[in-house]
């Protein structure tokens, strides 16, 4: 068997809208460039489709034709290393997914502790937003509210009062070892956050937790947060504006 066919035989074997380098196709390293010419032959020729160089994909067949793979699929390098969680999705693209907005961005952004400059991947534009804290599976989900918590004013689609409302509610609805959890990863986010943070955990009578929260602010520093005061009793105690 040829080395065209045989690179066309294992293709066939992986599943559909997956995301693969010459690697995974690759029976003898003697074989490494030949591989690399057949999958670009077959790229050109639309048998497969191509990312970025040595990134193709196996289209996943619909009655409205060829699908392109899902964003996770394109980006999943970028968000697991060596079986090791490294990054995740924020920014516009999760603050849609959590009811804040309705914008979608044409930019995806991704959480790492180590950032990179912005990228294009295939149909997606990539920038990066640093994390201080450990990413993990579990704290994925809080890191993301967190991050929305962070940057509320950056959503002119939305009032001010209703993105504070709905932040709440997402603090609201974590068990309160999540709640714990979010706690402490807010130390490494910006005073504005945790005096946010602190607002909703006091609100929510968790006084432990408010208290931890309000001895980590500087006492004289002033936050100003659209929308807080209208919706938010306690927010002048947090010298919230």
């Amino acid at each position: 068997m040829s080395i065209a066919a045989n690179t066309f035989q294992k293709i066939n074997q992986l599943p559909e809208g997956l995301v693969f380098t010459y690697k995974d196709v690759l029976s003898d390293t003697n074989q490494t460039e030949a591989v690399i010419k057949a999958l670009n032959r077959m790229a050109q020729a639309g048998t497969i489709g191509k990312l970025a160089k040595g990134k193709f994909y196996k289209p996943e067949d619909s009655p409205f034709g060829p699908l392109k793979p899902s964003m996770y699929e394109v980006l999943k390098d970028l968000l697991v290393k060596d079986g090791k969680r490294v990054g995740y999705f924020t920014g516009t693209s999760v603050q849609n997914e959590l009811g804040l907005t309705t914008q979608v961005s044409k930019t995806i952004e991704i959480g790492r502790n180590e950032v990179s400059p912005a990228l294009i991947r295939g149909f997606y534009s990539i920038a990066f937003l640093r994390q201080y804290n450990p990413i993990t599976k579990a704290s994925i989900p809080l890191l993301q509210i967190l991050d929305a918590i962070r940057t509320m004013k950056q959503l002119p689609d939305t009032a001010p009062e209703d993105v504070v409302l709905r932040l709440k509610s997402l603090v609201a609805d974590l068990d309160e070892n999540k709640q714990a959890r979010m706690v402490q990863l807010s130390k490494k986010y910006p005073p504005s956050t945790r005096a946010l943070l602190g607002a909703f955990i006091d609100e929510l009578g968790k006084d432990e937790m408010a208290l931890e929260l309000l001895d980590s602010l500087n006492p004289v520093t002033k936050y100003n947060l659209p929308g807080a005061r209208k919706v938010l009793t306690c927010a002048q105690k947090w010298n919230i504006l």
